[in-house]
């Protein structure tokens, strides 16, 4: 019983650091964006992990842990319903390091994440309702379905080799990146951003905002990666929590380096994405990785994301965040680098790894496709040139985030 309430008041802590994360999202995503789309981007956030919680906790825990199923797609009912002993009290013995009610609430901070990451994507151009609409498909359904592939008992933990992913490079940051891929790509990109096929840089209205996001965000990692051992054992925690933070430093160190030998500046905005690069990189094989492979998994995910914020300009999608080379191209990377570092790594579990990203980008593509598709035709997914260049916060929300401190800005 001792031990139940250790790890059970562990993991309540890590669900309160998982839930500050999305704070953190919110002031990276306002500080990387203009002023005066600073209340839509509030707003979304705001929607996102109200409503992701009242559907995680209407069908999304039952999708993702529906038990005894075929391993593509189970349910196990509406709502939720703790097992209970026959004096009706909650039945401890659901899991030796945590309760019924504190998995469900774990596991919901992380359901709305993934609609989190396609929200700074798409930022500054997206009509709000074709996004919340986006929001109740992709989190109700779509991230709970892959989550059970993997996390709920699915065929990727029948491969010969398990498929493997901690804490969700693959489950919650992939999922989000290639939702945030398409929808940029069906989007398109916000007025000015290129000219005459060239990229044009739309600077941040509070970068220090955004940096108090990052750093908000390391600290939720603490949760989202050490609240993902799912006890409170102290070797494996502790380790998990080295790991991290190394591989986050390691990411941002070498892509501000390798930024300033490419661009010769300094550029914050890319220390700050090698920082969450590298937090990403490391999320599928924390609890698997010495200290000396996280900072090689951190490094190399630096080094991707100044390659893949290029990339993804070369393309001519417009990410405002950079959250498709932080989300999708790191959590790539990082599901792969459990194949080749730590305690799992070989060829057998490379090809896993392999299995499960494109088993991934399967659900994750055609589903956004899909569902952009289709609210692209019937509702229309863009707000006008007018809406877009005069702010969004006045058109759709009627306010001002700033009322007594007007910039002008196209």
């Amino acid at each position: 019983m001792e031990l139940l309430t250790t790890n059970n008041v562990w993991m309540m802590i890590c669900t309160g650091l998982v839930f500050f994360m999305h704070l953190g999202f919110a002031f990276l995503e306002i500080g990387l964006t203009r002023q005066k789309n600073t209340i839509n981007i509030l707003f979304k956030n705001m929607f996102i992990i109200t409503m992701g919680l009242l559907l995680y906790c209407l069908v999304g825990f039952n999708l993702m842990y529906p038990g005894d199923f075929n391993g593509f797609l189970g349910f196990a009912g509406v709502g939720l319903d703790a097992p209970l002993t026959a004096e009706g009290a909650l039945d401890l013995a659901y899991n030796e390091g945590y309760t019924y009610w504190t998995d469900f609430l774990f596991q919901g901070m992380f359901a709305a994440t993934a609609a989190t990451i396609v929200s700074g994507a798409v930022a500054e151009r997206m009509k709000i309702g074709a996004f919340m609409i986006f929001v109740i498909i992709y989190v109700g359904f779509i991230y709970p379905i892959a989550g059970s592939w993997h996390w709920g008992g699915g065929f990727l933990g029948e491969l010969t080799t398990p498929f493997y992913d901690f804490a969700g490079s693959t489950l919650v940051h992939s999922v989000g990146g290639w939702g945030a891929l398409i929808t940029v790509y069906l989007l398109g990109s916000r007025i000015g951003k290129f000219k005459d096929g060239k990229a044009q840089a739309i600077p941040g209205h509070n970068i220090p905002l955004a940096t108090a996001g990052v750093v908000i965000l390391w600290l939720g990692w603490f949760g989202f990666n050490g609240g993902s051992v799912l006890s409170a054992d102290p070797g494996l925690t502790s380790l998990t929590l080295v790991t991290t933070c190394l591989a986050a430093a390691a990411g941002g160190v070498v892509a501000a380096l390798f930024s300033t030998a490419l661009y010769k500046n300094l550029d914050l905005t890319m220390f700050l994405n090698g920082i969450l690069g590298g937090l990403v990189g490391i999320t599928a094989g924390a609890d698997q990785m010495s200290p000396t492979d996280a900072v090689l998994i951190g490094s190399i995910a630096g080094i991707l994301i100044v390659l893949g914020v290029a990339f993804i300009d070369k393309l001519k999608l417009d990410d405002p965040v950079g959250a498709i080379a932080v989300h999708l191209i790191c959590g790539i990377w990082g599901t792969l680098a459990v194949g080749l570092f730590g305690a799992l790594a070989g060829f057998d579990q490379f090809v896993s790894q392999l299995i499960g990203v494109a088993s991934y980008a399967a659900i994750c593509i055609i589903s956004t496709l899909i569902i952009i598709y289709v609210l692209k035709k019937t509702m229309g997914i863009r707000v006008s040139e007018k809406e877009e260049l005069e702010g969004l916060d006045a058109h759709e929300h009627g306010m001002n985030a700033y009322p007594d401190y007007r910039l002008n800005e196209n």
